[in-house]
């Protein structure tokens, strides 16, 4: 007999509701020496900075089990690259996986059990009870939970956010991705003009790099940053690759290598200096009333589910799919969802944060409500102007889109969400027209 792995937690959140020992799932995995590659590829992210790498990183990955599938996710410690491994129903050996979400630690320990994992030997995972124990035929080790990072709790909202405007637009064989991701360099480019963004565009069946954003492109900032997938390439069977439409600046996108039964996604922030904790992507639903309550409306509805079809969310709820999407957004700002590029849809999980506790952390946001509560928004028509200090801002406001005389604005042109100033006047503006509609309500009863 081989190896055997356990993975076991300290408490997590379930169908049921917060249970202090709970199992999502005890049983072999199809492939052990692929499914260690890639939890070892998981961990490697974690234990990694992309950006002021002389500083510690967390050791954390999230482990949720979704009913057919588990996934394992991390951040980076800098926050700038996301990493998740899906083992599918075909990867767990035909057994049956629970429901719930918890995090693991993943100490030196435990990767050298991982990492001597051969194909002859079982891996046997235990999601369950109060602890992580790894069982080799060099004896148990043991690791505990520790807190997850505040700015996890953002970079996942993010995440979520970006990935949901993503589409799919390269898909690599396997001796195709090999090469491609053999080609990129291990550590971080010298040269400034090289530090920039870069670009990849499908030609003849492979990914070749052009210097500006054609049609078609996908950006890939801070090349370095997908040396975790190298771990997986000599078992995988294509590489699809993920991103926004181009439209001239550095945007996030996605890698995703298939494996059998497993699928093994790093998802990049649009700069190696850039966390997805700060890029705003979220701030809009944070700021809504509505989408606060819708939130509390649909979670009522969510049940642990691998696809959540925001279409069939909004007929349950009856609400429509827009204000779905933006609670959904906002489900995310609590960890409770997440989104799959190769499924298009979001799932379920529960982590152990509320929105509130991400608002708080959110300093844009903190600082919109903190003018809006000074009285220092003044609209005029379809401009405004904030008043921060000693300073006056001018906001100017056209439909869904916005500008303002801040360093903020002039740095980021909207790319990163709005700035306070412009945060702040959204959110006068909605108080100003529920009191309209407050006071046309009054009139319209004959109050004078």
């Amino acid at each position: 007999m081989g190896p055997s792995l356990g993975l076991e937690t300290a408490g997590g959140l379930t169908p049921r509701g917060a249970e202090a020992h709970p199992r999502f799932f005890a049983g072999f995995l199809t492939d052990p020496r692929i499914a260690a590659r890639g939890l070892l590829a998981v961990a490697d992210v974690a234990a990694a900075r992309y950006h002021q790498r002389t500083l510690p990183a967390s050791l954390d990955p999230v482990v949720t089990g979704n009913g057919d599938r588990l996934r394992f996710e991390s951040f980076s410690g800098c926050c700038g690259v996301y990493a998740r491994l899906d083992v599918l129903q075909e990867g767990l050996d035909g057994r049956t996986t629970g429901h719930g979400t918890t995090n693991v630690d993943v100490n030196a320990p435990l990767r050298e059990a991982l990492s001597r994992i051969t194909a002859d030997d079982p891996l046997h995972l235990r999601v369950g009870p109060e602890e992580l124990a790894v069982t080799t035929l060099d004896g148990p080790v043991v690791e505990k939970k520790v807190p997850l990072p505040d700015r996890w709790l953002r970079g996942f909202a993010e995440a979520q956010v970006a990935s949901a405007g993503f589409d799919l637009r390269a898909e690599l064989t396997a001796a195709q991705a090999v090469a491609f991701l053999r080609s990129l360099p291990r550590t971080p480019s010298s040269g400034r003009a090289e530090r920039g963004a870069r670009w990849v565009v499908a030609s003849g069946g492979s990914l070749r790099p052009t210097t500006r954003p054609v049609p078609g492109a996908v950006c890939l900032p801070g090349p370095e940053r997908l040396v975790a997938l190298r771990r997986v390439l000599r078992d995988a069977t294509a590489l699809r690759v993920y991103g926004p439409v181009a439209d001239g600046a550095a945007a996030a996108s996605a890698w995703e290598v298939v494996l059998p039964g497993m699928r093994l996604t790093l998802t990049l922030s649009p700069d190696s200096a850039r966390g997805f904790s700060g890029e705003g992507g979220v701030l809009e639903a944070l700021a809504t009333d509505d989408a606060a309550a819708d939130a509390e409306l649909v979670s009522v509805l969510l049940a642990w589910e691998p696809r959540i079809e925001p279409a069939e969310l909004a007929g349950q709820a009856g609400l429509s799919v827009e204000r779905v999407r933006a609670a959904l957004v906002r489900l995310g700002t609590a960890g409770r969802v997440g989104y799959d590029l190769a499924d298009a849809a979001y799932f379920h999980r529960e982590l152990p944060y509320d929105a509130d506790r991400a608002e708080r952390h959110n300093p844009r946001l903190v600082a919109a409500r903190r003018l809006v509560g000074e009285g220092a928004v003044s609209l005029d028509g379809a401009g405004a102007t904030v008043a921060s200090g000693d300073r006056r801002y001018r906001v100017r406001e056209s439909g869904a889109e916005f500008s303002c005389t801040c360093q903020w604005w002039a740095d980021h042109r909207g790319r990163r969400g709005p700035c306070k100033h412009a945060l702040a006047v959204r959110m006068a503006r909605r108080g100003a027209a529920d009191v309209d509609a407050v006071r046309g309500t009054a009139v319209a009863g004959g109050v004078r």
